[in-house]
């Protein structure tokens, strides 16, 4: 009931006319920014930092909601029209939805895909609205050794999981816990790795690493690879409107598409790609139609679209209440945070109730205009793929830069934001995830102050992290998922028929 009394608060702040407008704003930009192939919502969110923070945080952060949302809706226009997936996540929308296009059912492809998004939208909204505070309550009782596990566990499961490979996924969170730790170390005084340059005393910005990293290495990155081919839109035909028999096929997926999406994004290594094969597979299992499979299956876009949207609801649940971000946009707003002066975690919803329950009833008004922008308008979200890619690449490295300039007006930012992007650069181009320096960025310096809180407080003793059932069971998750995948691989392994030496 309290629950319901705080979301009815939160209406009140985003139905102003104010943050409704922002809400507007966020959505378009977000399905805008979703369509365009190669531009997520982490690249605009990070090009929106530099000018946004002189906003009110409420407005601010109803606009990046509106953005990530809108994005995920975007996402599948390009995948089910252009064959692109746009993030990670689409990529199993593209497998059956282009199939749906090329065979004249785009209309019905995008059609299941935004009424999924919608129904597995706000069933997650309610999920955050109903489980958060459960997870406050909980996060409440951790001491500094029991934060100090759970971002161990956190720095293993998200890192290992934003990528292709554990070792470059810890490697790109070390650099980034690095770079975390530069600046005046607020216990000793002392300054750590300024190498005597002035401006760094007070650490590096984490809007600057983030600006560099997803907006100019991305774009550095998509456009050295805009020569690597030319891809083909799928004119859109028939209606949107789908058939009494779509419709059949396509409830049953978005239910079970949103009963997979949103714990698996509420937990730490869940992320949104986890879920969405999940569902395409059980969806393949229990289909009626599985000769349709891989030639255009409805179900096949229902389910994982669903499961997709309820895993970005399900994502905000460990942002909020504990601080933890399991994906990169999720990362990027909660350097948005820190750049207010605010820390998400339990005490958020004390301290910050407007901002926590405004949030999350624009959550529902998102959905709802996305539901209406969407559908009517696609032919106008499809004509934006007809932009031409230098004069949009350009365009985020001019705002990039002069966003950056304008946080400090300092020309030191303006060289971190090149080094940055050029590492980012790197990284993107020998597939080393991005995500874990602004996570390792953020959470490091933190960490370090919950490990020196414990051993403060167990005068040394450093048994304080074993003897703790909590902090214990954490680091015991942490260490079965380091171990984990490679036992799992030596157990697939196959043996050799003959052994030398046997007889």
């Amino acid at each position: 009931m309290e629950s319901f009394t705080n979301l009815m608060a939160g209406f009140a702040v985003a139905l102003t006319p104010a943050n409704l407008l922002w809400s507007l704003a966020g959505v378009t930009l977000g399905t805008a920014i979703g369509v365009l192939p190669g531009l997520g919502p982490g690249l605009t969110i990070a090009l929106l930092l530099p000018i946004t923070f002189k906003v009110d945080a409420t407005a601010a952060f109803i606009l990046f909601a509106g953005i990530y949302y809108g994005a995920m809706y975007g996402g599948s226009t390009t995948s089910i029209l252009l064959n692109t997936p746009g993030e990670s996540a689409t990529i199993v929308t593209a497998l059956e939805g282009n199939k749906m296009a090329r065979a004249g059912r785009g209309g019905a492809a995008l059609a299941t895909a935004a009424i999924g998004s919608f129904v597995a939208g706000t069933i997650g909204t309610m999920g955050i609205t109903f489980l958060a505070p459960v997870v406050v309550d909980f996060a409440l009782a951790f001491g500094p050794a029991d934060y100090f596990a759970l971002m161990i566990l956190a720095f293993v499961t998200v890192s290992a999981v934003l990528g292709s490979s554990a070792v470059r996924g810890l490697t790109a969170l070390f650099l980034g816990i690095l770079l975390g730790f530069v600046g005046v170390d607020l216990q000793t005084g002392q300054p750590r790795f300024t190498f005597g340059i002035p401006e760094l005393l007070d650490g590096i910005n984490v809007i600057v690493v983030a600006v560099g990293l997803f907006a100019v290495g991305e774009t550095l990155y998509m456009a050295s690879r805009y020569r690597y081919g030319k891809d083909e839109i799928v004119p859109l035909r028939g209606s949107i409107w789908m058939t009494r028999d779509e419709w059949k096929r396509s409830w049953k997926p978005w239910i079970r598409g949103t009963i997979l999406g949103f714990p698996i994004g509420a937990m730490p290594a869940g992320g949104a790609e986890i879920p969405t094969f999940l569902s395409y597979y059980l969806e393949r299992k229990l289909t009626k139609y599985p000769e349709e499979f891989g030639k255009g299956a409805i179900e096949g876009v229902a389910g994982p679209e669903a499961a997709n949207n309820a895993s970005t609801a399900g994502v905000l649940v460990p942002m909020l209440t504990l601080g933890l971000p399991t994906s990169a946009t999720a990362a990027i707003m909660l350097s948005a945070f820190q750049s207010y002066g605010i820390n998400p975690g339990p005490l958020l919803f004390q301290t910050q109730p407007q901002l926590v329950w405004g949030l999350i009833a624009s959550l529902f008004i998102g959905n709802t205009m996305l539901l209406v922008l969407n559908l009517p308008m696609i032919a106008l979200w499809v004509k934006m793929l007809k932009i031409p890619a230098p004069l949009l690449y350009a365009g985020v490295l001019v705002f990039a830069t002069i966003g950056t300039y304008g946080i400090s007006q300092s020309p030191v930012d303006l060289i971190l934001l090149y080094l940055v992007g050029g590492a980012g650069y790197l990284m993107r181009r020998y597939d080393f995830p991005t995500a874990p320096v602004i996570i390792g960025m953020i959470l490091g310096p933190l960490a370090e102050q919950n490990l020196r809180q414990a051993l403060t407080i167990s005068a040394g003793d450093w048994s304080v992290f074993v003897s703790r059932p909590l902090s214990a069971s954490l680091l015991a998750l942490a260490a079965i998922a380091v171990v984990a995948p490679h036992l799992y691989e030596l157990m697939r392994r196959p043996r050799p028929d003959n052994v030398p030496g046997d007889a």
